[in-house]
């Protein structure tokens, strides 16, 4: 059931999506002669430096998860950990709803090093921390730009996309130093103590052992560490994308980069779209209008938005590919992955409630 609500939700932001960036006829015939106008000796440079950028990106993405592990004990090579994390980021884009992001967690579990739900947790951490990054990023931005004819959306946008990460990450704080009361407190709303007393005990023994994974926000070491590789992540992403719109002869300052690339970051937070076709380039045409006209936006600026997709898809797939030919994950742990996903591993529940409580101090 959880599926085909996922699913529902995903083909209806691909429907929505593609309603709002489907060009019309006189812009398709501007699109289609833009993009038979590109010199392509002269725009090789701008696609080869933004590729190298995104591998730089990449790199970064994937090595920071790293700090998130060590506080759980866990201990990966650094080639496992890029693997892993590979597949992972091609599970993200290629599944609905969000739902890649449980194949890294479960790709630590199928190797035995922590419990998934354990590795879930780092993923809650690394998300909550990212989201309050580029919601900075968008609110520094669009602070710097605010003008008399700016939209009306864009503010109010900005302070929401604080305020929420900022609450999670106040959450998060929470339950890592009152773990026994949020567990309490959450599994009390589910009304699961009265009604299923075992699925009780079961969600209470999981919840505490996805709060072990956020034993980081005390490693002090390794929060600013994760956080320093975050920064390297997302500045190389934003630099990646103002690289590309000079290919396209788009006048975007490293600013309006920034600001298109953090409004992108919190449009994809939504449950995605297959492939995140249609949703990608609607919140990059939509950053793009706060610095060029909505005319250019929605015909070189869908072109842009275009090939920023494509090169990232190929990027993600063509790497995941790599990593699953590799001897440090499988396809066949992929498949068995999803048992995981779906919560068909049977963990171990005591030991988890006791390393739960004993890292967190009961």
């Amino acid at each position: 059931m959880r599926l085909v609500i996922n699913g529902t939700l995903s083909l209806l932001m691909l429907a929505v999506c593609l309603w709002l960036v489907w060009p019309s006829e006189e812009a398709q015939a501007e699109l289609a002669a833009g993009l038979r106008d590109i010199d392509l000796a002269a725009f090789a440079p701008y696609l080869a430096g933004y590729v190298a950028l995104l591998a730089i990106t990449h790199f970064c993405r994937a090595y920071r998860w790293n700090y998130l592990l060590r506080p759980i004990g866990a201990q990966l090579s650094t080639s496992r950990l890029l693997a892993i994390s590979s597949v992972g980021f091609m599970a993200i884009l290629a599944l609905p709803a969000r739902l890649g992001e449980f194949v890294r967690p479960a790709l630590i579990r199928s190797r035995g090093r922590v419990t998934a739900s354990a590795a879930l947790g780092t993923v809650a951490v690394e998300r909550v921390i990212d989201g309050l990054l580029i919601s900075l990023f968008v609110f520094a931005t669009f602070f710097a730009i605010r003008g008399p004819e700016s939209p009306g959306w864009m503010m109010p946008t900005a302070y929401a996309a604080v305020g929420i990460f900022a609450a999670a990450t106040v959450f998060l704080s929470f339950a890592l130093k009152w773990p026994e009361r949020t567990v309490h407190v959450a599994v009390a709303l589910t009304l699961t103590p009265r009604a299923a007393p075992n699925v009780a005990r079961f969600l209470r023994a999981k919840l505490l052992d996805l709060i072990s994974g956020f034993l980081v926000l005390k490693d002090v070491r390794n929060l600013g560490l994760f956080v320093l590789w975050s920064l390297g992540y997302w500045a190389a992403n934003g630099l990646g994308m103002w690289l590309l719109a000079r290919g396209f002869d788009l006048d975007l300052s490293i600013v309006g980069a920034y600001a298109t690339m953090g409004l992108v970051a919190v449009g994809i937070t939504l449950p995605n779209s297959p492939g995140l076709v249609g949703q990608f380039q609607a919140f990059t045409i939509l950053g793009l209008t706060l610095f060029m006209p909505t005319s250019v936006a929605e015909t070189d600026g869908l072109a842009y938005a275009i090939a920023l997709h494509v090169v990232q898809v190929i990027w993600y797939l063509g790497v995941g590919g790599i990593a699953l030919a590799s001897p440090y994950v499988s396809f066949s742990e992929v498949w068995a992955s999803r048992r995981s996903v779906t919560g068909g591993h049977k963990e171990q529940v005591p030991s988890a409630r006791a390393r739960g409580a004993a890292h967190l101090g009961g």
